[in-house]
């Protein structure tokens, strides 16, 4: 059985052994999506290509990452972020998967009003053109520095695009620790 990679900000969203959408600690049995990559009937997005974000701010998606997405989805994505420090470009029938999700979580919840309020502010819709470029909005491309050389990263069902230099720094800074190996290891991972 796949893990589920959660929407929200890590350590947000988890009350009572459930994350706010009724998934009991984020398990599902499918992943949509492959870099061409399967484990037994689980596909995932998974590595990383470096890509560049052209002048007009179009991200040419990297084939890795076209070849699994465009065949099972189309070229229709919701493209957002949730901090503003990257981007997050979804296949639609994926976003529209959590959307349907965070219509049945409590409305009210402080949590879940920030992630839709930040989904919304930052989100737009997207499509592919025939050259595979998906344009990143001015507000978050600005936001994020999305400009020129940027990583593209495989997040199980969805794209995570980063300044590569901002990235890189933040590896730096923020290195996996021995108490993420040691919670990892508590979760079966």
């Amino acid at each position: 059985m796949a893990r589920f990679h959660s929407v929200l900000p890590a350590g947000k969203g988890i009350e009572n052994g459930r994350d706010l959408f009724g998934a009991g600690h984020g398990r599902r049995t499918r992943s949509p999506l492959a870099t061409g990559c399967r484990e037994g009937a689980v596909e995932v997005l998974r590595g990383n290509a470096i890509a560049t974000v052209d002048e007009k701010g179009r991200l040419k998606l990297p084939s890795i990452f076209r070849s699994a997405i465009e065949p099972e989805y189309g070229r229709e994505f919701f493209v957002t972020s949730i901090r503003g420090d990257s981007v997050r470009i979804y296949p639609m029938e994926v976003w529209k998967r959590i959307e349907q999700k965070l219509a049945r979580a409590p409305a009210l919840h402080p949590a879940v009003s920030r992630f839709r309020k930040a989904v919304n502010y930052y989100g737009q819709s997207a499509t592919m053109d025939p050259q595979g470029r998906i344009l990143i909005h001015p507000l978050v491309r600005e936001r994020a520095g999305t400009r020129g050389r940027v990583a593209v990263l495989g997040q199980h069902d969805y794209l995570e695009v980063w300044n590569h230099e901002a990235f890189e720094r933040q590896l730096e800074a923020e290195p996996v620790s021995d108490e993420d190996l040691e919670l990892l290891g508590r979760m079966g991972v």
